[in-house]
């Protein structure tokens, strides 16, 4: 028996500097901490449907929309912004980086059409080729959070809650962070804000195309530990936008002022990478530590047709396949893997869908409209301004919140998470009620409470969504539950709040005896112009609210169990498995039989040659 050790050149000496230089930099690019990072970077700059109330009105001036029309651009921005069925099932069948690239390619088209039109550098369009356009556009964010999101809940599946509240937190963040960005770039030209979100969210998933990826599910010892890094570095952020939101809304900022806090930015931004190298240095060690003790033994036997019988292990018979179609009303328990028709036809899915469609519809109708409540109730251009970045940051605080949070009570006190999107629901009614009252200021106490429920109500749901359904078709369930606030945005924002607002302008100006001019838009003023649409959102949102409590009867027993224990026993046998691999080998070899000198010394010069 020959026992071949493994050569220790490039250890020592003065190639070997340079050489863990470059190891540790591939270790690094192709660890799982900086495919975090990466999908961080572009969740940040995913959220241009949030900002819709700053550049609507260039579109309604420009193009000469009535509120109605407005609202039904909003509402294909907002069903091109949830309906990801299709990058949900192209992720099914490719990579994350073909998601991403188509996502780049549909997001600059979308928004470059409509930067084009409200420019009048080309003739105006119809209004179903702006409905086309913008809903393009936002639907590449679609393809943003299927391709990224999705990935890393799948990286680490026993830490769902957090991964979808940090990543979500970020899409809220988006808002603000694109705002002080642009101001950067463009100053107060709101029109180039339409050409800056069809290129910059491009950008972003163009670089990272090969970073994010599908990787061996491995927990660490400090996993919870390192995204609580992550969401302080990303509260700082927030914490800073806040203040420069107030500052920017008392004083009138310069050119240079704007450039200084959007490089603020960028660093904050960039602030992870820290973490990132700081983990990833301690993976990188700890695995060059193993190469230097744990040399893989290569045996040479004299007889290795052997060794083919401990490696061949015997094939198991192939299972029969049953069409999906006859499965449909047979599903697995809570918490295995349905399919997509099981999860669709399934009861629990209505609820869901139904409790997103009017929950998340009436949060969405709020902040949609909050430039034309703002207008209508006499608020200055600056204060709007304030709202929709007051939105964007609470939005970012709802998702972490409710991410962090869930996973915190599930864990310690089993406390389920239908349970808290119920509460989220009945508080986003008090922020309803204070619009319809029309109370003095308090449209800056609404975009507060609208901010945080709406984002508070994402990082639930989609948990909620793999917990019951399973990870297998995780990418077309989590763009179907989020299809369903479209529909929601369509009947409380369209046939509601944008019909009601134009037939109150109308009476308006009846009332002064006016006649409304060809091409010019419907203004109306005061609070009855939302009062009625308002009182029949939070109806609505009261509605959802007793659904989703629906959820919680049925799945009370579910969430009392230790829904994780699957992949908890999944983890601990690969790593019992990869521990016997790499564990040193004690190698005893039989006895030689006795040999003249010579021959012995024969033997030694073979072996050492």
């Amino acid at each position: 028996m020959v026992v071949a050790q493994p050569s220790r050149s490039g250890s020592s000496g003065g190639g070997g500097g340079m050489t863990n230089i470059a190891s540790f930099g591939l270790h690094v690019v192709t660890g799982r901490w900086f495919m975090v990072f990466a999908c961080l970077l572009i969740m940040s700059v995913a959220g241009a449907t949030y900002i819709f109330a700053i550049y609507s009105g260039d579109i309604k001036s420009s193009l000469g929309y009535d509120q109605s029309t407005l609202n039904l651009l909003s509402t294909f921005k907002d069903l091109g912004g949830n309906v990801g069925i299709i990058s949900g099932l192209i992720n099914e069948i490719s990579p994350p980086w073909v998601v991403l690239l188509l996502g780049a390619g549909m997001n600059f088209s979308g928004y470059f059409m409509i930067w084009l039109a409200v420019t009048g550098k080309i003739a105006k369009p119809p209004v179903w080729q702006m409905c086309l356009f913008i809903c393009i556009g936002a639907n590449s964010q679609t393809f943003a959070n299927t391709g990224a999101l999705v990935t890393c809940v799948q990286n680490f599946p026993e830490s769902r809650g957090v991964v979808l509240g940090l990543l979500k937190g970020f899409v809220g963040l988006s808002g603000a962070i694109i705002t002080q960005l642009y101001h950067g770039f463009y100053g107060h030209d709101s029109r180039s804000l339409i050409l800056f979100i069809g290129w910059l969210p491009a950008a972003v998933s163009i670089v990272f195309l090969r970073i994010v990826r599908i990787l061996k599910v491995v927990q660490q010892s400090n996993e919870l530990k390192t995204f609580y890094n992550f969401l302080y570095i990303s509260l700082g952020l927030a914490g800073f936008l806040m203040v420069i939101i107030i500052t920017q809304n008392k004083l009138q900022f310069s050119e240079a002022e704007y450039a200084a806090t959007a490089s603020v930015v960028v660093v904050l931004l960039f602030a992870p990478i820290g973490i990132v190298f700081k983990e990833e240095f301690k993976l990188w060690k700890k695995n060059q530590e193993v190469v230097q003790h744990h040399f893989p033994v290569k045996v040479i036997t004299e007889n290795p047709t052997r060794s083919n019988d401990l490696v061949t292990p015997p094939t198991p018979p192939p299972e029969k396949e049953v069409s999906c179609w006859k499965t449909v009303f047979a599903p697995p328990e809570r918490g295995d893997d349905f399919t997509i028709l099981q999860a669709v036809f399934s009861v629990d899915m209505l609820i869901l869908f139904t409790t997103t469609t009017f929950g998340v519809g009436g949060t969405l109708t709020a902040i949609d409209n909050l430039g034309q409540i703002g207008r209508s109730l006499g608020y200055p251009s600056t204060s709007i301004t304030t709202f929709v970045s007051l939105v964007s940051i609470w939005n970012y605080l709802g998702r972490v919140t409710s991410g962090f949070l869930s996973e915190i009570l599930l864990a310690r006190y089993k406390f389920p998470r239908p349970l808290m999107l119920t509460i989220v629901l009945c508080v986003s009614c008090v922020g309803h009620v204070i619009i319809a009252m029309g109370v003095p200021n308090g449209l800056y106490v609404s975009s507060i409470i609208m901010g945080f429920c709406f984002g508070a109500q994402w990082p639930l749901i989609f948990a909620i969504i793999s917990e019951i359904f399973g990870l297998k078709y995780y990418s077309t369930l989590y763009n179907l539950g989020g299809g369903a606030s479209p529909v929601g945005a369509y009947i409380l924002n369209v046939v509601v709040a944008g019909a009601l607002y134009d037939k109150e302008a109308e009476r308006q100006m009846k009332a002064k005896g006016l006649e409304r001019e060809h091409g010019k838009d419907l203004t109306c003023t005061g609070v009855d112009c939302y009062k009625l649409s308002f009182l029949i959102i939070t109806g609505a949102t009261v509605f959802a609210a007793f659904i989703s409590f629906i959820l919680v009867i049925r799945t009370r027993k579910f969430y009392r169990s230790d829904i994780y224990k699957k992949f908890r026993e999944a983890r601990e046998a690969a790593t019992a498995h990869t521990e016997m691999v790499v564990s040193p080998v004690t190698t005893v070899e039989p006895p030689m039989p006795s040999k003249p000198p010579q021959m012995e010394r024969k033997r030694t010069e073979e072996d050492v040659s």
